[in-house]
């Protein structure tokens, strides 16, 4: 996939966040393995989303771990689940790496 130039103000329209998972259950009606997520965005309240990284992570090692994801795209349908937010990850060949926090952040804090 090629890059398309954009601006700088193009990229601060996008409004990327630290938040925790605080649940995570199956999605078997997602037609690609993936589960669905709720995070915890501070300020900002408890966001879903849905994430197709069931091939590197379990439920359990999911629970606490500070994601990165976009808050600000218009929620979307998926299946019968509405997923609020953009979990932010790096394909690795089939799968995904989330991109997440390693230090103590706190939930909502903005990636600049």
């Amino acid at each position: 996939m090629t890059s398309t130039n954009i601006s700088f103000e193009d990229f601060q329209k996008v409004d990327i966040r630290v938040g925790t998972i605080i649940e995570v259950l199956d999605f078997p009606e997602a037609r690609t393995p993936a589960f669905q997520l709720k995070i915890d965005f501070g300020d900002l309240g408890i966001k879903k989303s849905s994430a197709q990284i069931t091939s590197l992570y379990s439920k359990e090692s999911l629970v606490n771990k500070k994601v990165l994801a976009v808050v600000n795209f218009e929620a979307k349908q998926i299946a019968n689940f509405k997923s609020e937010c953009l979990v932010l990850g790096v394909q690795n060949g089939k799968d995904v790496v989330l991109l997440h926090a390693t230090d103590a952040v706190n939930n909502g804090t903005q990636v600049l």
